[in-house]
């Protein structure tokens, strides 16, 4: 679970690099594929597109925050989704693996180990959620 001071470095680290949402896509798609690229024949629109996705994605997670249990609903559909398309169990993996790496890269010195344990946290109950409802389609 997330305590306060995690939350505060999510939301902080989130208000630095939310803006760069071109980017952001960029660095995190570009890493993805590079680490397990067997995922890139899951996506077949435009990446740009995509990755503006995953930024509101991750913007609705972090402003729920303090109410994670009313976005809860939502990750469960977005899981159930995934499954849909294809995403195995251990694509989650690899997409958290490439988060945290977008993020130390864009964050840099200021992408400290407390920070990133809290945004592997968040990541955790994100995906894990996602993971319990694309189970439940199979």
């Amino acid at each position: 679970m997330l305590d306060a001071r995690h939350k505060i470095m999510i939301t902080d680290s989130w208000a630095q690099i939310s803006p760069q949402i071109e980017r952001l896509g960029e660095l995190f798609y570009t890493r993805l594929f590079a680490m397990d690229p067997e995922v890139r024949a899951l996506f077949k629109g435009d990446m740009r597109a995509q990755g503006e996705r995953l930024v509101r994605m991750l913007d609705h997670a972090v402003a729920g925050l303090d109410q994670m249990d009313a976005i809860l609903d939502t990750i469960r559909d977005l899981g159930r989704r995934h499954a849909r398309f294809g995403v195995r169990d251990k694509d989650y993996d690899s997409f958290g693996d490439a988060l945290i790496w977008t993020l130390q890269t864009m964050l840099g010195p200021d992408f400290t180990p407390d920070m990133e344990d809290a945004w592997r946290g968040l990541y955790g109950l994100l995906s894990n959620t996602m993971r319990e409802a694309a189970s439940d389609t199979e």
